[in-house]
C-alpha cells in the first residue's frame, strides 16, 4: 500500500508539473512578445518570472525522474538528493533574474518611457487566468516534495505579478501615469525574492544534514528512551535525504542482561515511522557504554533507574558523560 501510495503521487505530481509546465512555457513566450511590443518593464519582468518559472517546472520533472532511479554500489541511497540540487539551483536562478529587472527598473524611473496599455492590460489578463489554472494543478500536489512546492510557490508568485502589471496597464490607461511601470516592476521583484528565499533556505538545510522542521530532536530522544530496556541514547542524528525522506542514526544502550533486544529494537523504528513519518532508521543496539566513553565528546545524557546502566547522569546536561567507577 505504502508503494502504491507514493507511486501514485509521483505520477500526480510529474502528469502537474508537466500540463503546467505547457501551460506556462507558452504563454512566456506570448508575454515576452507583447511585452516588447507594448514596451511594459511590467510584463517583460514577469515574462522573465515566467521563464524561471517554465525552468524550474523542467528542472523538477527531470529531478523527479532521476530521484525515481533505484541505489546503486556506488549511490547507496539513489538519487533522491538531485531534487534538493534543482531546487536550490530555482531560487538562485531568480535572484539573478532579481538583478537583470532592478537594474532596467532604475533606469526607467530615470525616465519613464511611453507603454502601450490596452495591449499591456490584455496580455497580464490572459497570463493571471493561465497562472491560476496552473495553481490549480499543483496545489493538489505542493506538499509532496520540496520541488513541487517550490512550483508552486513560484506560479503563485508569478500571478501576483501578472495581477501588478494588470493594475499597471489599467492605471497607465486612465491616468497616463507611467511610473508605475517600473514600480510595479520593483514590486514584482519583492515577489519573486519571497517566493524563491524558502526554497533556497530549506535546500540549504537538507544540503547540511540539519534536523527536518517538522521534527523535534528532544522529543525523538524522549520517544526511544520511553521504551522499557533502554538505558540511554547517544550520537543521535536526524536528517533529511530528500524532502519527505528521513533518516536517524543512533547509538542506543540497553540495561545490562535485557534479554531482548531485536524486539525492543522493531519497537523502537515502528514508533519513529508511526510518529515522526522516518523510514530509514540506523540504530546500534549496545548492552555497555564502553564505546560511548572511547567515543570523545561522546554524550549519554539522560538519567536512567535502570538495574545494569552503570552511568547515570541529569537530563538535559551537554557535558560530557563521567567515567563509571
Amino acid at each position: 500500500m505504502a508503494y502504491d501510495h507514493s507511486h501514485n503521487q509521483h505520477n500526480g505530481s510529474h502528469r502537474s508539473l508537466f500540463l503546467s509546465f505547457l501551460l506556462i512555457a507558452s504563454f512566456m513566450v506570448v508575454e515576452a512578445v507583447g511585452g516588447w511590443f507594448t514596451n511594459s518593464l511590467a510584463l517583460l519582468s514577469d515574462a522573465g518570472h515566467m521563464l524561471t518559472d517554465a525552468c524550474a517546472l523542467a528542472l523538477s520533472l527531470l529531478a523527479l525522474k532521476i530521484g525515481a532511479k533505484p541505489p546503486s554500489p556506488t549511490q547507496t541511497f539513489g538519487y533522491r538528493r538531485f531534487e534538493i540540487l534543482a531546487a536550490l539551483l530555482n531560487g538562485l536562478a531568480l535572484w539573478a533574474i532579481v538583478g537583470v529587472i532592478l537594474h532596467e527598473a532604475y533606469t526607467r524611473l530615470q525616465d519613464p518611457p511611453q507603454v502601450k496599455a490596452t495591449g499591456m492590460i490584455v496580455v497580464a489578463a490572459i497570463g493571471l487566468v493561465v497562472n491560476l489554472i496552473s495553481i490549480r494543478l499543483l496545489h493538489a500536489h505542493k506538499d509532496d516534495n520540496i520541488n513541487v512546492r517550490g512550483a508552486f510557490l513560484h506560479v503563485m508568485a508569478d500571478s501576483l505579478g501578472s495581477v501588478g502589471a494588470l493594475i499597471a496597464g489599467l492605471v497607465i490607461r486612465y491616468t497616463d501615469l507611467r511610473l508605475i511601470d517600473p514600480l510595479v516592476s520593483l514590486v514584482i521583484c519583492l515577489l519573486i525574492l519571497w517566493s524563491s528565499w524558502g526554497i533556497v533556505r530549506d535546500a540549504v538545510h537538507i544540503l547540511l544534514l540539519g534536523v527536518p522542521s517538522h521534527i523535534d530532536y528532544r522529543e525523538v530522544e524522549a520517544e526511544i528512551l520511553s521504551h522499557s530496556g533502554v538505558c540511554c541514547v547517544y550520537d543521535l542524528h536526524i536528517w533529511s535525504i530528500a524532502s519527505g525522506h528521513e533518516a536517524i542514526s543512533a547509538h542506543v544502550v540497553v540495561a545490562d542482561g535485557y534479554g531482548s533486544t531485536n524486539e525492543l529494537l522493531s519497537r523502537i523504528v515502528d514508533a519513529l515511522f508511526d510518529r515522526f513519518g522516518v523510514d530509514h532508521a540506523t540504530l546500534q543496539m549496545e548492552e555497555s557504554h564502553t564505546i560511548k566513553e572511547n567515543k570523545v565528546g561522546g554524550l549519554c545524557r539522560v538519567e536512567s533507574s535502570l538495574v545494569g546502566c552503570e552511568n547515570r547522569w541529569t537530563a538535559n546536561n551537554y557535558s560530557p558523560a563521567p567515567k563509571s567507577r
